[in-house]
């Protein structure tokens, strides 16, 4: 039986908050059916395509789609639920991702997708297992990419409440024989993996709340598992933080959404957030090196091997020893992208930070001989008012050049085009 679906065409980069949703409703088609992808001005390689598909209830459970081209090639294809910062048009949307292999600029690719009916998942690709209370990790294939460090806030002792006053993501190394980023303790303690939070927050007579350094009895607060995928293409989860202020008293509540994609040549994380102020006239405000989404590499960096840290920028490669930080310079704002290249066991790697224009302005860059990077905004929120954010971070081993980091930039902001056939 031939089962009619809707096909959607959603553009990678949409936030419902900032009304900038690309979605263009095409006639009811069959399963299987058909669209062309379209590279536009760029070059396209391990590109992700997302298509928004609204299914019918007998779909509801479909996790996977098998592709095929005009040349008979196959991709593997997921289904999953609406990430965080999509308009949820009805609970049958699904949206089917991915990886489009190489297009060049100015081509098309036709394609035919089915829905390969209701499945389990299998062992291969993405999975999430949790360390009840501790953390919850996600692998591909039996390699480790991601963790989730979440444990209950513990004031027992000091040390104690600093391992658990913040959550954040450590990150594996591509081959997953390592983490790369740093948790608690060593060189500035507060920074963790990728982490999220502002040094200088202000609400009612709240003058200084800090959930960056959370040294005022400030933290953040892991508060439920809000939604989670596997599969072949995508390991997925949503988070629910409450930020608690030096009062204990809850200012903001976070949804925070996690998504890794099966790329093989590297590892390649998108960090969603929405913020919702829960007192009137909430200010996230900082400074470059202490608010904001941002990244920091292993102890190992600063201990070892921080003289051979550079960063790669938009103008050039910079060199060692030689890092730029606003305010004093005035120009380190509003990048598309920055990366790191740091050295852990003698392997280089390079971390890239993909901004979105999206995203608040002004926004102002840091980087660390120590590995650690990322940029800050100034915010101000009403009650019940939300902040969207979106950034990507790819990590891969060796050096990068421009044009390559240039590439997952135009991937990010500028998506593949979709057109029913």
């Amino acid at each position: 039986m031939k089962i009619r679906i809707r096909i959607i065409a959603m553009s990678l980069c949409v936030f419902s908050a900032f009304t900038a949703r690309s979605t263009m409703y095409a006639a009811a088609v069959e399963n299987p059916f058909s669209f062309v992808v379209s590279s536009g001005e760029y070059s396209r390689t391990n590109a992700l395509v997302r298509i928004g598909i609204e299914v019918p209830e007998s779909l509801a459970d479909v996790k996977t789609a098998a592709l095929v081209d005009h040349a008979g090639n196959t991709y593997a294809g997921q289904l999953a639920k609406p990430r965080l910062l999509s308009r949820e048009l009805s609970p049958n949307v699904r949206e089917l991702h991915f990886i489009l292999t190489e297009l060049a600029p100015g081509e098309e690719l036709a394609l035919t997708a089915t829905l390969a009916g209701p499945s389990e998942i299998s062992a291969d690709g993405f999975i999430w297992k949790d360390a009840e209370g501790k953390f919850n990790e996600l692998s591909v294939d039996g390699r480790p990419v991601l963790r989730y460090m979440y444990e209950t806030h513990d004031k027992s002792t000091e040390e104690r409440r600093r391992e658990t006053y913040k959550v954040y993501h450590h990150v594996y190394s591509p081959d997953g024989n390592r983490l790369v980023t740093k948790g608690s303790g060593g060189l500035y303690p507060h920074h963790r993996g990728l982490f999220y939070g502002f040094n200088n927050i202000s609400y009612g007579d709240q003058k200084r709340v800090d959930t960056w350094h959370c040294g005022g009895g400030e933290w953040q607060s892991h508060e439920g598992f809000v939604a989670s995928e596997e599969g072949p293409v995508l390991g997925r989860h949503r988070v629910a933080v409450n930020w608690h202020g030096r009062d204990g008293k809850v200012f903001a509540k976070e949804e925070r959404e996690m998504t890794v994609y099966n790329l093989r040549t590297g590892t390649l994380i998108e960090f969603a957030s929405r913020l919702e102020s829960t007192v009137s006239h909430l200010k996230l405000d900082g400074d470059p090196q202490h608010a904001g989404f941002q990244f920091r590499a292993s102890q190992e960096v600063p201990d070892k091997t921080k003289d051979l840290t550079y960063y790669l920028r938009p103008d050039g490669k910079g060199e060692p020893g030689k890092f730029r930080n606003w305010p004093d310079d005035k120009q380190h704002v509003n990048l598309p992208w920055n990366a790191l290249s740091f050295v852990l066991d003698d392997q280089r790697y390079t971390c890239c930070y993909l901004d979105h224009p999206l995203n608040p302005k002004e926004t102002r860059y840091s980087e660390r001989d120590y590995g650690r990077f990322g940029a800050y905004f100034v915010a101000e929120l009403m009650v019940k008012e939300k902040l969207d954010l979106n950034y990507r971070i790819w990590l891969q081993n060796g050096e990068m050049t421009v044009e390559q980091v240039q590439t997952y930039s135009n991937d990010f902001v500028t998506p593949v085009g979709i057109e029913k056939k």
